[in-house]
């Protein structure tokens, strides 16, 4: 919006000029989300508080030592969604495609967190998994249509860059709307099942927006991308301001969620931070970037299918529970040792995949 309003008066006046440029506005839009969360965490969060009651928000399926957050409340995603839509909406070219798509994916899937999250409160089930996986099947479809049948032109297309290997492309065709979905839902899942312990998901987050932010501004610059020899996506720049506000509200959150958490993600934050996570991926061309960039969450979703596998199959438990840290908080690890240990981890799996942009 400011863009808008502000870059037309760099003819009057050079100062204004700096509104042009993505980095000044992408730093502008993670202080902007920062504070918006800071200022709005705590009336959200006693609004929140007064609304469950003191009732149930801790997961059943978890060890018995998370029984003494009950009362905690929870749907605290509400002020990440804010503290991202509002900032983004501030700073970035709302005349870029790409922006629009990535902002009505993290407000779908958060819409349908929020739904899960009153659900959740009312009946202790929330909604069920099938109609959960429908809704995020339905709108990572018609999302899709908008960069699949009509994309800015000469700037984008169907196919696959293989990490490691220059000019290797691989095209789908019709077949990328369905891989595309399987990354966007399964990476807002992934982030979904991470989200146990108090500002475990959030962390990797912060890096995985980083480590977007930077791809992001790379593929959308004709020059860093031909000398890189990556895919030159054309307007996929404008997305490391959207990149900047999710750096900003995730860190906002985190005041709020560090250990003893104040409030819970639920739903409605990790579902919206994973959806934007997944299609930051695919926009930029980065999907098989992903399962290294956000590795945390492909770990902690495959130790809870490996568990399921190998009940099923064996009848034996591979992890003392799933999904992963709660096999490491009943071996006796104490959960901020958990929670660093995991965020290491994502640092540096987020730096290797930045490597990959130079190792071809």
């Amino acid at each position: 919006m400011l863009y808008h309003f502000l870059v037309p008066l760099a003819r009057d006046h050079i100062i204004f000029n700096v509104f042009r440029y993505l980095t000044f506005r992408s730093f502008m839009a993670l202080i902007s989300a920062l504070v918006i969360s800071l200022v709005i965490g705590p009336w959200i969060i006693n609004k929140l508080r007064e609304r469950q009651h003191g009732g149930e928000t801790v997961r059943e399926d978890t060890p018995e030592r998370h029984r003494t957050k009950r009362g905690t409340p929870t749907m605290g995603g509400v002020i990440i969604l804010v503290a991202i839509l509002g900032s983004t909406l501030l700073w970035a070219n709302l005349r870029n495609r790409y922006v629009w798509v990535v902002v009505l994916a993290t407000l779908g899937f958060g819409l349908i967190g929020v739904w899960d999250d009153l659900m959740k409160l009312r009946t202790r089930k929330g909604v069920s998994a099938r109609k959960k996986f429908g809704l995020q099947l339905l709108l990572t479809l018609l999302l899709l249509q908008i960069v699949f049948w009509q994309p800015p032109q000469n700037s984008w297309a169907p196919v696959l860059a293989v990490p490691f290997l220059k000019g290797w492309l691989l095209d789908l065709g019709w077949l990328w709307i369905p891989f595309a979905m399987l990354v966007i839902v399964g990476s807002s899942n992934a982030v979904n099942l991470t989200d146990g312990l108090d500002g475990l998901a959030i962390g990797p987050v912060i890096m995985a927006g980083g480590a977007f932010g930077v791809i992001a501004y790379l593929t959308g610059n004709f020059r860093a991308a031909d000398y890189l020899k990556i895919i030159n996506v054309k307007g996929a720049g404008e997305l490391t301001v959207f990149c900047g506000a999710l750096i900003g509200a995730a860190i906002g959150f985190l005041w709020f969620n560090c250990h003893p958490a104040q409030v819970f993600m639920g739903d409605a934050g990790s579902l919206a931070l994973g959806g934007a996570i997944g299609m930051l991926a695919v926009l930029t061309k980065a999907e098989l970037l992903l399962p290294l960039i956000g590795g945390l969450y492909v770990v902690e979703a495959g130790s809870v299918i490996i568990q399921v596998a190998s009940y099923k199959l064996t009848g034996k438990r591979v992890f003392r529970m799933a999904p992963l840290h709660h096999h490491y908080e009943l071996q006796g690890w104490a959960e901020p040792k958990i929670v660093v240990r995991f965020w290491i981890v994502s640092f540096a799996l987020a730096l290797l995949a930045l490597t990959t942009l130079k190792l071809r």
